[in-house]
């Protein structure tokens, strides 16, 4: 079980790190004759020159891969770590960050759009967006009185 803190934290590191990607894009299937398909491409990902930020957030998650990102045309670039995970896992992913998100709160908020209306077992750790938005405004008003 992560503590408030530790997921506040990854929100922080990831709204200035991280990349959120949800859109459909078509796809060669090898296996059908090269046939194209448009697919959900649904992932979350962060990188960074720190190695041990990224593996602390791979251990502390459970979940997803982490891996040096290459740069084979470019040496002199400096050597850069990747955490990243897809589909059901960046849905876990986005319903741990987004209480905490702020700049990628409304693409994290794709994903669970996205996993929402089809799964009926996600249990009731989804997020109710609308009451999470109406919370946010009333403390955002508290904080400005």
């Amino acid at each position: 079980m992560l503590q408030p803190s530790e997921l506040a934290y990854i929100a922080g590191l990831f709204d200035g790190e991280g990349c959120v990607t949800c859109k459909k894009k078509a796809t060669k299937r090898k296996d059908r004759n090269n046939k194209v398909y448009n697919q959900w491409y649904i992932r979350c990902e962060l990188s960074m020159t720190d190695k041990d930020t990224v593996e602390w957030l791979h251990e502390t998650l459970g979940f997803g891969w982490c891996k040096e990102k290459r740069y084979n045309n470019k040496p002199h670039y400096k050597k850069q770590w990747r955490w990243a995970c897809g589909y059901r896992d960046a849905l876990q992913f986005a319903k741990l960050m987004w209480p905490y998100a702020r700049v990628k709160m409304h693409k994290l908020e794709q994903i669970i759009n996205h996993y929402e209306p089809y799964d009926k077992n996600l249990g009731d750790n989804v997020v109710d967006l609308t009451l999470e938005r109406e919370i946010r405004k009333l403390e955002n008003a508290r904080q400005y009185e």
